[in-house]
């Protein structure tokens, strides 16, 4: 029952301390995992640990392969069986002990992942709410500009009734005064010819007055247009 490593039962034992290591490694690992205290300052821990955990599996396992050569070359069948079973089992707690590091190994992996993109997405949070705010600052300043813009076209279209009021008073009396000279005329027995060629007058100022109206718009818009 001897092998390069030393007798059957030496390795047994040596494969049953490196189970209770592995057992033990792979405890502290979950509970980590599960407590409070786990962060970002103990993930290089955690994978110091995992490594070892995961070495002393390895090991284990070239242990049974070592065992399971041991064992076949006893006489006895009673012993051989025996120590068949006995490494049957190392082998099997090995694998359970694999399979739950591999578990272990893909929960930390996806729990790093999602920190990573938590810390992306805070990233780009933050970075999008000083855009947001650099695009408030400049609509209220547009705001501002238009409201500004809105206030001088209304000074300017006040300007242009009071101007409108003014003419159309203006034009009111022009026309009582037509009519009186009209009248003065009539009496004076002035010719048709003569109040005809003052009729074309009166209609030659008033288009002239018009003018003077339209343009006086025209002007107090392209001044206000010109400022801006």
């Amino acid at each position: 029952m001897e092998g390069g490593g030393g007798t059957l039962s030496e390795i047994h034992q040596t494969a049953k301390k490196f189970l209770l290591r592995s057992r033990d490694g792979l405890e502290r690992l979950e509970r980590l995992e599960y407590s409070a205290t786990a962060s970002a300052a103990v993930a290089g821990a955690d994978t110091e640990l995992s490594f070892a955990v995961k070495k002393d599996i390895t090991q284990i396992q070239s242990l049974c392969v070592e065992m399971d050569r041991l064992w076949r070359s006893i006489a006895a069948k009673p012993q051989r069986d025996l120590w068949k079973r006995k490494v049957e089992q190392i082998a099997e707690e090995a694998e359970s002990l694999k399979e739950s590091l591999d578990k272990y190994n893909l929960r930390n992996q996806k729990r790093m992942r999602e920190a990573k993109e938590r810390a992306e997405l805070l990233g780009r949070a933050n970075g999008d709410s000083a855009h947001v705010l650099r695009i408030f600052d400049d609509d209220a300043q547009a705001m501002h500009s238009v409201r500004n813009s809105s206030r001088e076209l209304e000074n300017a279209n006040a300007l242009g009734e009071a101007i409108l009021s003014s003419i159309h008073g203006q034009r009111e009396r022009l026309k009582s005064a037509h009519r009186k000279a009209l009248d003065i005329l009539n009496t004076v027995g002035i010719s048709n010819s003569v109040l005809r060629l003052i009729e074309r007058r009166n209609r030659v100022d008033q288009w002239i007055k018009y003018a003077g109206m339209l343009l006086t718009v025209i002007f107090l818009f392209t001044f206000v247009l010109w400022r801006h």
